[in-house]
């Protein structure tokens, strides 16, 4: 599935000039949050999709995969992971090179504002957009499908950090990834193969342990399965930790594996990242 938004325009020099850096980001992560809303189809399948899938799944898989544990509870892990994953890496990998191919990107580095505004501005769509969504997945998973919500503060704080490293590790692969793409086209093309493979072999739709070894041992190269591990240690009981490939939910390799993502990312970003087409130069 493919999504597609207006390219946002520059933050106008006049303005730039005038106001601070803080004040530009923020401008600019409004006008970016504009845009997404006025983009239906953004709007429908970046805040439905999630929704859509629990419905279906809770609907078809109702009993239970471990002794307390419903298939709803383990399998809202996997679409708040795939959630944070679509908003950041994979809507920035299809959006950005609408902007690039159309001129967008070209323009803002003519202007006054600052370059790391417009990543700011970036970034807070993502923010702003990934806590609407979880807000509204685990609203609708306590009303329908009586989704316990996590019982103390350490584990709404382990929600905290896994989301967040999770969130900065796919935003920044989101655009570097975009890099690859050569036209506003071919983002979709590039992009939205790798996000469904990963959401198939990182334990989304399926019990991850289920999968064949080698799929897991794939799997764990990637943010994704991690941020899925670190969701499950939140949503289901310790006791299920057992079940996990390592034996126990693994919180530390969880946060290095991210954090080190978040660092390949910013690498990837820095040494990849285009301004313009290959064809303007």
């Amino acid at each position: 599935m493919t999504t597609t938004t207006k390219p946002s325009a520059p933050v106008a020099a006049g303005h730039a000039r005038r106001l601070g850096g803080g004040a530009l980001a923020l401008r600019q992560g409004r006008l970016e949050i504009t845009q997404f809303l006025r983009s239906r189809e953004s709007v429908v399948f970046t805040m439905g999709f999630p929704v859509i899938m629990i419905l279906i799944f809770a609907a078809i898989f109702n009993d239970e995969i471990a002794p307390g544990v419903s298939y709803t509870q383990y399998f809202i892990t996997g679409m708040i992971a795939t959630g944070l994953m679509t908003v950041s890496f994979q809507n920035l990998g299809i959006w950005i090179p609408i902007e690039r191919d159309r001129g967008v990107l070209k323009r803002y580095r003519g202007t006054p504002m600052p370059k790391w505004v417009w990543f700011a501005g970036k970034v807070l769509m993502v923010v702003a957009i990934g806590v609407a969504e979880t807000a509204l997945l685990l609203a609708v998973s306590v009303a329908l499908f009586d989704l316990d919500l996590p019982g103390t503060a350490g584990r709404w704080l382990t929600f905290g950090w896994v989301s967040v490293l999770g969130v900065t590790a796919c935003t920044l692969c989101g655009i570097a990834i975009s890099s690859l793409a050569r036209t506003a086209r071919s983002g979709s093309a590039v992009v939205t193969p790798v996000a469904l493979v990963l959401q198939f072999i990182s334990g989304v739709f399926f019990v991850f342990t289920s999968l064949p070894s080698w799929m897991q041992q794939v799997a764990a190269l990637f943010p994704l399965k991690w941020m899925c591990q670190g969701l499950r240690a939140v949503f289901l009981p310790e006791s299920f930790g057992a079940r996990e490939p390592g034996g126990s939910f693994e919180l530390g390799r969880v946060a290095l594996v991210l954090a080190l993502w978040c660092v390949i990312g910013l690498v990837l970003c820095m040494t990849t990242f285009r301004w313009t087409t290959k064809r303007d130069g």
